[in-house]
C-alpha cells in the first residue's frame, strides 16, 4: 500500500484512507438507484432497461474510481454526474418523439453521445488540450471555485427534498416550505400529512451535522462517516417510532442477484449509431459539443475545488497529476457509454472524503470497490436516508467556504468574477455554467481597465465560446 499510494508522504493511513473513501461513498449513493431512475424514466424503458443502466452505472464508477486511484492517486471519486444525466434523459425523449422509436433504441442512439463525448476527452486528455484550459482559469477565478462549490453543497443539503412529497407528488423543500414558512403552524397547513416526515428530516440533518462538528472538534478523523451513521439511526429510529413505517422494508423484497443478463441484451455495446444520425449532423454535433462543455468545466471545477481544500495546489495554483485525473475521468465515460449510462464525472462530493481525510487514491479506491459490490449489495446503499447525506454536504460545505481566505476583496477583478460565481453556482446548479460566467466577467473587467494581455489569450476565447452558449445555441 505504502509503495502504491504514498501514504506517508502524503501524511495519511492505510485505516484513514478506507474511512473517507467509505464517508464519500455514503454520500454519494444515492446516484446507484437515481441515475437509472432518472435515465429510464422513471423506468418507462421497462424493469429490464432500469437493470441494465444499474449494473452499467455501478461498473462505470468503478473502474473510472480506480483509474483514479492508480493513475493520478488521487481522493477524487467518480460517478455518472447529476444535471448531465438529467440533460441526456431529456434527448432519449426528443430522439423518440423525432424518429418515432422505442424509448430502448432512443436510449441505444443516446448513448452515441456519451461514447463520442468519452472519446474527445480522451484525445484532448492525451493532448494536454484540457490541462491547457486548466491553466486558462485566472487565479482569482481559480480560487472562488472551492467556495463557490461549497455554498452549492450548503444549497444541496439544507435546501434539499430529502425525499418528502405531498399528496399530488409535488415535492416539499426544506429551506423554502419549512424554515421558509411563517410560523410551524403554517408550515405543518403547506405540507400536511408530509410534515411529520419533514420535522424528522429535518432534526436528522442537523442531529448529524452537530455530531460531525463535535467529532471534529474533538479531533476524530472519522467524524464525518460516524455524524451519517448517527443520522441514519435517528431517521430509521423515526420512521419506526413516529411514522409508523419500517425503515427496512425495502430489504425483505429485495433482489441480490444482478441482472447481468439484462444489460448484455440492452446496453452494453448496444450502439444505435442509425437512429442517433436521424437527428441531422447539425443536431448531432450540436449535442456533442454541449456535453462537452458542460462535462468538461464541471469536472475541472471540483477537481480544482477540492484539491484547493486537500491543500494539494501548488503556488500557482495547479494540481500535480491533473492530466491523469482528467483521464480516469475520460475513461470513465467511454466505459460508461459502452456499459450503458451517462457521462462519467468527478463527484462534488468527493469533498466529504477529502473533509474526512483522504489524500490519495486509496480512498478513490475503497469507494470505487463499495461500487462494484454495490452489484450484489444495492439494497443496503439505498436504505441509506437523504436527511443523513445532507447532514455531511451540509458540513463540507461549511468548511469549504474557508477558501474565500485566498481571495484579495480589494482587487474587483478576482472578486467580482468570484461574487458572481457564488451566487451562479448553488442557483444554476451547475459548476461549469457557474465558470463560464467567472471567466465571462473577469474578461470584461480585465480588457476594459486596460490590463488586457497575451496571457490571457485562451481565457477570452473560453469567454467568448460561453457567450456564444448561453445566448446563441439553441
Amino acid at each position: 500500500m505504502e509503495k502504491i499510494f504514498k501514504l506517508k508522504e502524503n501524511g495519511t493511513s492505510v485505516r484513514t484512507e478506507i474511512i473517507a473513501g467509505l464517508t464519500t461513498f455514503m454520500t454519494m449513493a444515492y446516484i446507484i438507484a437515481l441515475n437509472p431512475n432518472l435515465l429510464t424514466g422513471w423506468r418507462a424503458g421497462g424493469d429490464e432497461l432500469w437493470n441494465a443502466v444499474f449494473l452499467a452505472t455501478c461498473l462505470a464508477s468503478g473502474v473510472a474510481m480506480i483509474c483514479m486511484a492508480f493513475l493520478a492517486n488521487k481522493p477524487f471519486c467518480l460517478a455518472p454526474g447529476m444535471g448531465l444525466n438529467s440533460f441526456l434523459a431529456v434527448v432519449v425523449a426528443q430522439i423518440a418523439t423525432i424518429t418515432g422509436a422505442s424509448y430502448v433504441a432512443s436510449f441505444q442512439a443516446a448513448l452515441v453521445i456519451v461514447l463520442a463525448e468519452g472519446v474527445v476527452f480522451v484525445v484532448l486528455t492525451l493532448c494536454n488540450i484540457r490541462e491547457m484550459i486548466i491553466d486558462a482559469i485566472p487565479y482569482g477565478v481559480r480560487m472562488g471555485i472551492a467556495p463557490a462549490i461549497g455554498l452549492m453543497l450548503l444549497n444541496i443539503g439544507v435546501g434539499s427534498n430529502a425525499g418528502v412529497f405531498g399528496v399530488d407528488g409535488n415535492p416539499f423543500y426544506v429551506m423554502r416550505d419549512f424554515f421558509g414558512s411563517l410560523t410551524a403552524g403554517s408550515a405543518a397547513a403547506t405540507m400536511g400529512e408530509s410534515y411529520p416526515a419533514m420535522v424528522l428530516t429535518v432534526v436528522t440533518m442537523f442531529v448529524g451535522l452537530f455530531v460531525i462538528i463535535f467529532l471534529v472538534h474533538r479531533g476524530v478523523k472519522a467524524a464525518v462517516i460516524v455524524g451519517m451513521l448517527v443520522a441514519s439511526v435517528i431517521y430509521w429510529a423515526g420512521e419506526a417510532l413516529f411514522l409508523g413505517t419500517d425503515p427496512f422494508v425495502g430489504l425483505t423484497t429485495a433482489s441480490w442477484l444482478p441482472a447481468f443478463g439484462d444489460m448484455v441484451d440492452l446496453t452494453l455495446f448496444k450502439f444505435n449509431f442509425a437512429g442517433f444520425l436521424e437527428l441531422g449532423w447539425f443536431t448531432a454535433i450540436t449535442l456533442i459539443v454541449t456535453f462537452c462543455m458542460i462535462d468538461m468545466f464541471d469536472t475541472i471545477g471540483t477537481l480544482v475545488g477540492t484539491a484547493a481544500r486537500a491543500g494539494m495546489l501548488d503556488e500557482n495554483g495547479k494540481m500535480p497529476k491533473m492530466k491523469q485525473a482528467l483521464l480516469s475521468d475520460s475513461i470513465g465515460t467511454v466505459v460508461g457509454a459502452c456499459a450503458g449510462t451517462s457521462t462519467v464525472t468527478t463527484f462534488v462530493e468527493s469533498a466529504s472524503g477529502v473533509e474526512a481525510g483522504g489524500r490519495t487514491g486509496l480512498t478513490a479506491l475503497t469507494c470505487g470497490v463499495m461500487f462494484l459490490l454495490c452489484m450484489f449489495i444495492a439494497p443496503i446503499a439505498a436504505i441509506i436516508p437523504a436527511a443523513a447525506t445532507s447532514s455531511a454536504l451540509i458540513y463540507v460545505g461549511i468548511v469549504m467556504l474557508s477558501g474565500l481566505k485566498n481571495i484579495d476583496f480589494d482587487d474587483m477583478e478576482q472578486i467580482a468574477p468570484v461574487a458572481l460565481m457564488l451566487i451562479a453556482m448553488p442557483i444554476s446548479g451547475s459548476i461549469g455554467h457557474a465558470i463560464g460566467i467567472g471567466l465571462i466577467t473577469f474578461s470584461v473587467i480585465n480588457l476594459t481597465s486596460g490590463k488586457g494581455s497575451k496571457q490571457y489569450t485562451l481565457t477570452y476565447i473560453l469567454a467568448v465560446i460561453f457567450i456564444v452558449k448561453f445566448f446563441l445555441v439553441a
